[in-house]
């Protein structure tokens, strides 16, 4: 396959066929993990290093997973211990990697474009683990490829993204992907949660649940990002869950056969209830973690056939 940049740094920009053919090749490692099979040799003598200014179990492991299956040596870097919080910048951080003779960088960063910054300043090739409010690339073709293996297709379908938007990372990079791929993508959420550009990616705004959900094919659940808001964004807890929150009566509006999806970590209660998180039909979140590792497989593998042999 062909993928036209040396990074991953976000999902706008990238055209059908790059996403399909990235979709495609995350399918066999799927298939290649139940199997229990690895390719233990395609990235051998590649250096993987995760790179996370911020806290996610899930997403760090997952890339660290997905680069051992591959052969890859796998380095975590502790932010929170290392020179980082002593005072070094972004910059001086970027060139003891390179000292490092790193190959693949993943970067998780609260402050949007961090990583396209360290991919300036770097050899190697830098994959956008989450920056601030811009983009999660990977966590959008995770959620991609769950949706079309339960669907058949992204063409067509009514996707209703639902909470906080305004907030959310994984919103953005999935109404870029959804909307390249022909799907009709709804945001729903209360007026103080939805950005204002949101009508310009493409997409249906709404501020009512049951009107948002109707139809829909795949409702996609969004934690609320209390730590990224300021004061009097939503009330409380309590009276989100009785507007916005997923429950049985508020999926009732969506399509019989509709999924339900969440990136995680879940506020049960708050934006979904247990019921329907755990719902041994509809919902798919399991299923999204482990496409997760078969996604950054794929995205590992693309990368990597562009980097010189020797480093």
């Amino acid at each position: 396959m062909t993928y036209p940049r040396k990074h991953l740094l976000a999902i706008e920009g990238l055209e059908p066929p790059h996403i399909a053919d990235l979709l495609d090749l995350a399918e066999s490692y799927a298939l290649l993990n139940r199997s229990g099979k690895t390719q233990r040799d395609l990235l051998k003598g590649r250096t993987l290093i995760n790179l996370f200014f911020e806290d996610s179990t899930r997403t760090r492991t997952s890339f660290e997973l997905a680069g051992k299956r591959l052969g890859a040596d796998v380095i975590n870097m502790s932010v929170s211990t290392s020179s980082v919080n002593k005072g070094e910048t972004l910059l001086d951080t970027a060139s003891t990697l390179n000292a490092m003779h790193c190959d693949l960088l993943v970067v998780r960063h609260g402050q949007s474009g961090a990583p396209s910054l360290l991919s300036q300043k770097v050899d190697a090739a830098v994959i956008n683990a989450g920056d601030g409010t811009h983009e999660h690339p990977t966590q959008a073709l995770l959620d991609a490829l769950t949706i079309r293996r339960h669907k058949g297709r992204l063409e067509g379908l009514i996707v209703a993204i639902c909470g906080d938007i305004a907030h959310s990372r994984v919103a953005r990079s999935n109404m870029h992907l959804l909307t390249t791929m022909g799907s009709r993508v709804r945001v729903v959420g209360p007026p103080t949660l939805i950005p204002a550009e949101a009508a310009r990616l493409g997409v249906e705004v709404f501020h009512d649940m049951k009107a948002g959900l109707a139809g829909a094919d795949v409702v996609m659940m969004l934690r609320l990002q209390r730590e990224r808001m300021s004061g009097g964004m939503v009330p409380s807890a309590r009276e989100f869950f009785r507007f916005y929150g997923l429950d049985a009566e508020k999926l009732a509006f969506a399509k019989p056969d509709s999924i339900v999806m969440h990136p995680g970590p879940m506020n049960r209660g708050v934006e979904i209830e247990s019921a329907i998180a755990d719902h041994p039909t509809r919902s798919v979140i399991g299923e999204q973690v482990e496409m997760g590792v078969a996604c950054r497989m794929a995205v590992l593998d693309v990368l990597s056939r562009q980097l010189p042999r020797n480093r």
